[in-house]
């Protein structure tokens, strides 16, 4: 028998699409912004890898910080969309 999370307990995350190089460029970027302290917070998860774009899923309450580190960075990572679920993506 699976026991079950109450919606409460649950992460909510958000999706996005991001137009990088390559997933080092994208962890080393969040890592030099937020540290390893709001990298735990934010719980990225690499859910698709294809050429030059990354779907990422992030916690919803660390999004501005995350996004705030792509902008701040000198390299070329881009938020394309910013989706609660993949299908919106």
């Amino acid at each position: 028998m699976k026991l079950k999370t109450k919606p409460s307990a649950r992460i909510k995350r958000r999706y996005l699409l991001i137009e990088a190089e390559n997933r080092k460029q994208v962890e080393d970027v969040i890592l030099d912004y937020i540290g390893i302290l709001g990298w735990a917070k934010a719980a990225p998860m690499f859910v698709k890898t294809n050429s030059k774009k990354i779907v990422l899923a992030i916690e919803r309450k660390s999004l501005t910080d995350v996004r705030a580190s792509f902008e701040l960075s000198n390299k070329k990572i881009k938020v394309l969309r910013v989706s609660g679920t993949l299908k919106g993506l």
